[in-house]
């Protein structure tokens, strides 16, 4: 079964960090993305990064450029995806979710194309 799992969120101060994590088991292959989503109240749900398993490329928001990285610890069962997010301002306030797309045939910044998702940690920045 394929679970994905977030934590890290919580509150923090502008000009802050935090790392969010995302473990993803129960893939029975490595030829995959992790997308990191947020939404903030009464927003949609918006890309900020993706990173490819396979490969290591990676995609970012332009929002988010130079403040975020994202990265992952391939093991043997479970895939964790980071997202070390500095700098923080109060506009980066919202649930962030992670999900993985399978296909990867359309645009990493798509929430259609993701297959599963996980429950959101929520992220709060207090200016």
């Amino acid at each position: 079964e394929v679970q994905l799992v977030e934590s890290g969120g919580g509150l923090v101060q502008a000009g802050g960090s935090l790392r969010l994590s995302c473990a993803a088991s129960g893939f029975t292959y490595d030829d995959y993305r992790i997308g990191w989503f947020r939404q903030a109240p009464g927003g949609e749900r918006e890309g900020v990064s993706s990173i490819s398993l396979s490969d290591g490329s990676t995609y970012y928001a332009d929002s988010v450029k130079g403040r975020f990285t994202i990265s992952s610890d391939n093991a043997k069962n479970t895939n964790t995806v980071y997202l070390q997010m500095n700098s923080l301002k109060a506009e980066d306030t919202a649930v962030y979710y992670c999900g993985a797309d399978v296909t990867r045939w359309g645009p990493w910044t798509s929430d259609i194309q993701y297959d599963y998702w996980g429950q959101g940690t929520q992220v709060t920045v207090s200016s």
